[in-house]
């Protein structure tokens, strides 16, 4: 008889696990909200983001700003948007990264067929 793998509930551990996760794991941790139409349209409440899906920030100073996503930091957990930048003591302007927990998607990016394919069979799995 097999043991069944204990999952732990401190706090301190799944912080670990968050920041020892291996990359590949990352993108899957870093699942997003869909947007209420979203969700009402696919059956789903959330998935993994990508660049081209179309956010809406929902904490911070940027908070109500909508853009699509250029680039995503799997090693820290960020989020770049279009149009979303800072500007730095020298003049120069520099993108503001986004955690991935605070935003929302609003229009996703269906040109990836790959990503179409597991849309449609997540939805109709449930």
């Amino acid at each position: 008889m097999g043991s069944k793998k204990r999952i732990s509930k401190k706090p301190s551990k799944q912080r670990r696990l968050l920041y020892t996760a291996p990359l590949h794991r990352r993108g899957k941790i870093m699942s997003v909200h869909l947007s209420p139409q979203l969700r009402e349209k696919h059956g789903i409440r959330r998935l993994p983001i990508r660049t081209g899906d179309t956010v809406r920030v929902l904490r911070g100073d940027a908070r109500g700003m909508e853009g699509k996503v250029t680039n995503v930091d799997r090693k820290k957990f960020k989020v770049y948007i279009e149009g979303l930048t800072r500007k730095k003591q020298s003049g120069d302007t520099v993108p503001t990264p986004i955690y991935y927990s605070k935003l929302m998607i609003m229009n996703l990016d269906l040109s990836d067929s790959v990503r179409r394919e597991k849309l449609e069979a997540l939805v109709e799995e449930e």
